[in-house]
């Protein structure tokens, strides 16, 4: 049955939020207590579970916590390992999973009880076994018919708790959209660009984290002045968190906003598939890559989008998206010459047409739409007006159509 999460603020009191620490606590002890031993030998999850009904039998301490809390500590070491063999599959050099430091550990799960949502007038309370009620701010309504599967307690760097709530959703209220490849658009991720699409559009990337890297680096060295263990310490640390989570937040604004567009203004979206590991190699350029987010921009796009497909980036920026010749550029090179068909334009307006091509190739749609006619580089060549803009462009003046922007990354799947 297909499920769906959302995600509330949580107001615990003082008690509470004690309770609630407490509790992450006890998480990072036994996920500590459990990377130790697959440490010496392979732990499957059940193996890790038979470990913890021994504990309880020498650390009788731990009743007082909830037992299918207790247990998903196991299912999260067995998340992680799984990723690591994904890893190492793909043939990236991988070690084994490190303890948990204090400041490190954020979240606890409740999996099929321990847990309910009750509402006492104005307020509603979300009821945790051995906590309590904790007041929540509830601004979305669950669907009709829908059964809670699980709870996930998180605690930002700055101190918020948050809480995840995973629900079923009946197969009658999954839509099922029709599908028109009229509205289909190619898109390539970037750098200076974050998005160039097939229809000639490019969306400047915000680049959050190097805005923010001056009052960053001023609060940092606050911390590495103040003395370690003291209060004045404390409080610079958490003046340096509110500033990654405001980072933070200032991403996902921008990624769900612009993810948003174009589910609706288009049926389908075709991404090219990037090695985000591989391109992280070019130190010069890691950080932009890591801060343009693009792995969590697809991720909002799958979900929003009616058709997400991914495509292969193989000769996106070097094939003409006209004539098909290929045409090698460095990466300095922002504008894409063809010497056989004498096609000029931007590279990354080149590089998200040829992604529309290959994505409807798979679907068996060898041409254009012909909505979309109007915005291909062969329409654009035969106007006299944007020729006349092409020269000034050469010339040095920037014409309307030729925007700098930069590509995406493809996945397939289904709006639920």
């Amino acid at each position: 049955m297909p499920i769906r999460n959302y995600k509330f603020r949580l107001y615990p009191n003082s008690n509470q939020e004690y309770k609630l620490q407490n509790n992450l606590a006890v998480c990072r002890w036994l996920y500590n207590k459990f990377v130790e031993q697959t440490q010496k030998s392979f732990l499957s999850r059940n193996d890790m579970n038979y470990i913890l009904t021994e504990l309880k039998q020498s650390e009788p301490w731990l009743y007082n916590y909830h037992s299918k809390m207790l247990q998903m500590v196991s299912t999260q070491i067995e998340g992680s390992e799984k990723a690591l063999i994904e890893l190492s599959k793909k043939g990236h050099k991988i070690g084994q999973l490190k303890f948990a430091r204090y400041n490190e550990f954020k979240t606890f799960t409740y999996n099929q009880s321990g847990y309910k949502i009750e509402t006492h007038g104005d307020k509603t309370l979300l009821y945790l076994s051995k906590i309590g009620y904790v007041e929540i701010r509830k601004h979305r309504e669950f669907p009709d018919n829908t059964n809670i599967k699980q709870v996930i307690i998180t605690k930002s760097k700055s101190g918020k708790w948050h809480v995840c709530i995973t629900v079923d959703v009946e197969e009658s209220l999954i839509y099922i959209p029709k599908i028109s490849f009229a509205k289909a658009v190619g898109i390539d991720v970037g750098i200076k660009s974050f998005t160039y699409d097939s229809d000639g559009y490019s969306t400047p990337n915000p680049l959050n984290l190097k805005k923010m890297l001056k009052p960053l680096a001023r609060v940092q060295r606050k911390v590495s002045r103040r003395k370690k263990g003291s209060n004045n310490r404390l409080k610079a640390i958490l003046r340096m968190q509110k500033i990654h989570e405001k980072i933070v937040n200032q991403r996902k604004d921008f990624q769900h906003k612009l993810s948003a567009q174009y589910a609706k203004n288009n049926d389908v979206v075709f991404v090219e598939k990037l090695e985000k590991l591989n391109m992280v190699k070019n130190h010069r350029l890691a950080r932009s890559i890591m801060d343009s987010s693009w792995g969590l921009f697809l991720q909002k796009l799958e979900y929003k989008c009616k058709l997400l497909v991914e495509v292969s980036s193989k000769n996106t920026t070097v094939d003409c998206s006209r004539c098909g010749n290929k045409v090698p550029k460095s990466l300095a090179v922002r504008i894409h010459r063809c010497n056989k068909c004498n096609l000029i334009l931007n590279r990354d307006y080149n590089a998200s047409i040829n992604i529309l091509q290959k994505g409807l190739k798979i679907f068996k749609q060898d041409k254009l739409p012909q909505e979309l006619r109007k915005v291909t580089p062969a329409e654009i060549l035969m106007r006299s007006r944007k020729q006349e803009e092409v020269t000034q462009f050469l010339c040095g003046s920037s014409p309307s159509f030729l925007k700098d922007s930069i590509g995406i990354c493809l996945k397939y799947a289904c709006r639920q």
